[in-house]
């Protein structure tokens, strides 16, 4: 099998995983299901992705690619980090707010077993943060801040409570215009505050 094709059948593997997923949580979404939904063998899954979690865990690392790619080429070229961050701020926004990041946290929170949220953090939270830590280590190299609180400052301008919200039905999708303007306003709360931190 050549890799577009390959890619062409992960797509409909992921789709009929997340389908499942929204109809039947993460304990009703098993790998048989999903194997039938996407017109795929049971084995060709298991071959691919050794079990569910490895497939869920794909998932994810597929939802964040975007993001972490942005990161990877900004920090091999060395991009100055501040104009790094105003190209991935509203790609990791829309990244973690969307449909397929609210639907895995969804589900997350409602698997007693633990596993999905594990998959989750193995395959984007765990892959992306090292990367932001590093931008945050190079932005702060002048400013006196600690990158660890330079991370968390960020991400809480920027996200906040708004993912939660999100995951229960609380708070609608971002449109692109809200995406920006929550970029624009996060980002000079964010340059505001490390600036106070070289007084």
């Amino acid at each position: 099998m050549d890799d577009g094709t390959r890619r062409k059948r992960e797509v409909e593997i992921y789709e009929a995983a997340y389908e499942l997923l929204s109809q039947n949580g993460y304990g009703g979404a098993s790998m048989l299901r999903i194997a039938k939904a996407a017109k795929a063998s049971n084995e060709t899954l298991y071959r691919w992705y050794g079990d569910k979690d490895g497939l869920f865990k794909a998932m994810v690392r597929e939802n964040a690619a975007e993001t972490r790619r942005l990161l990877d080429e900004a920090l091999s070229s060395r991009t100055d980090p501040w104009t790094t961050l105003e190209s991935v701020a509203p790609v990791f926004l829309r990244m973690i707010l969307g449909e397929k990041a609210i639907l895995l946290n969804r589900a997350a929170a409602a698997d007693p077993s633990g596993a999905l949220g594990a998959a989750i953090s193995g395959g984007g939270r765990n892959e992306v943060m090292p990367l932001l830590d590093e931008l945050m280590r190079r932005l702060c190299l002048d400013t006196g801040s600690n990158p660890k609180d330079a991370t968390d400052w960020f991400l809480s301008l920027l996200v906040g409570d708004l993912q939660i919200r999100r995951v229960i039905h609380e708070r609608t999708a971002l449109s692109e215009r809200d995406i920006d303007n929550r970029c624009k306003a996060g980002l000079a709360a964010f340059r505001r505050l490390l600036g106070s931190s070289q007084a």
